[in-house]
């Protein structure tokens, strides 16, 4: 028999945070947290392993960023709610975390009382946008063509890996991820390395640890 209450994920790359966030669920006796990560990669792990009702995560993660830890859980685990926290209010930094699934975005000074209300909406199967955040415009075309595996790699160019040293990381041959590169390119419209860095920092398809 499954236990009673929300089960939640918490995950941030600073364990004082984590701290924070868990004493201040656990106060409510509708939510338990049943893990903690603190990076992608390792969200990804426990979120699959542990089948949390609501990943409560962090934007801004090393190894991956949350909109792609994001797509990563949704695609083996659809039930997931993702509620997003982050410190950028803009609009490409919210849609891109919609559009890789996530059913709420909260600024990271959200208040406490804010969090819980917001991991018992997202766990009840509705959306939650930040009541500070202005109007959400439509995705960018572009931006939405990208697969996840492209902005993977696009993660790992902004890091400033070559096409050689990411492709250990993603078990991926050199070549294939010279196709990933310039395919990620031409559907932006790019046509070299540092203009693709400026464009995917600025309109947050990747975050910078």
């Amino acid at each position: 028999m499954p236990e009673p209450g929300i089960s939640v994920l918490l995950v941030d790359d600073h364990a004082l945070v984590r701290r924070g966030f868990r004493r201040m669920l656990e106060d409510d006796p509708e939510i338990r947290v049943v893990g903690e990560a603190e990076d992608g990669p390792q969200a990804v792990d426990l979120a699959l392993k542990l089948r949390p009702q609501v990943v409560v995560m962090d934007f801004a993660l090393p190894g991956m960023n949350g909109a792609a830890a994001a797509r990563q859980i949704l695609r083996r685990a659809p039930e997931t709610a993702i509620l997003m926290l982050s410190m950028h209010a803009e609009t490409s930094y919210v849609r891109t975390c919609l559009d890789a699934g996530a059913r709420g975005y909260l600024l990271k000074n959200a208040m406490d009382l804010e969090m819980v209300s917001a991991i018992k909406e997202v766990a009840a199967g509705r959306q939650v946008l930040d009541p500070r955040l202005g109007p959400i415009a439509e995705p960018a075309a572009a931006a939405q063509r990208l697969t996840p595996r492209e902005l993977e790699v696009l993660h790992w160019i902004v890091q400033g890996k070559s096409n050689k040293e990411i492709a250990p990381l993603l078990g991926l041959s050199t070549n294939t991820v010279s196709v990933h590169r310039a395919n990620i390119m031409q559907t932006l419209g790019i046509h070299n390395t540092a203009e693709l860095v400026v464009h995917a920092i600025r309109h947050g398809l990747v975050s910078i640890p």
